[in-house]
């Protein structure tokens, strides 16, 4: 049975969460310049590399945070998210194969929208085995309110 979702009106600023790690291989790194059409030497030449200021092939910026928006999953039970709003992110150092990357999140802020849904604002912290920063930024989530809510649904969305 699927985990229950989390509305707008449950999730309280200050929240964090922590999830497991995850290592990123060689394959995931081919498949996702397949997925992507993105084969840029950085992550498909390895003797090319070999030269680079990296020292070897490195994985997509995209591939990291894509991960990361997965493993974040299995960090928390779900939100009752609609949709995906806005993204600032920074791209701080290099994944490399073999790296075990995991996600820090925390909500830094809510603000209602409309009587149906609110605006979830989430930090986000990707690093490595080491504890290094790879990559950080905030994530808004738009998520649905309570059906109904305590006030029978006529709640107005704040200024």
């Amino acid at each position: 049975m699927a985990p229950a979702r989390r509305y707008w009106d449950e999730i309280e600023v200050g929240e964090e969460y922590e999830s497991p790690g995850r290592t990123v291989t060689e394959a995931d790194i081919v498949l996702f310049a397949g997925l992507s059409g993105d084969y840029n030497q950085l992550h498909t030449d390895a003797e090319f590399m070999k030269g680079s200021i990296f020292g070897e092939r490195i994985a997509h910026g995209l591939l990291g945070l894509a991960i990361q928006s997965g493993l974040l999953t299995r960090a928390m039970a779900p939100y009752a998210t609609i949709a995906f709003g806005a993204l600032r992110w920074k791209f701080k150092a290099p994944i490399k194969i073999g790296d075990t990357i995991h996600v820090r999140a925390r909500v830094l802020t809510k603000k209602e929208t409309k009587v149906d849904r609110g605006l979830v604002t989430l930090e986000r912290t990707v690093l490595n085995q080491r504890g290094e920063i790879v990559q950080q930024g905030e994530t808004d989530l738009i998520v649905e309110r309570r059906p109904g809510g305590a006030d029978g649904g006529s709640r107005r969305p704040s200024a």
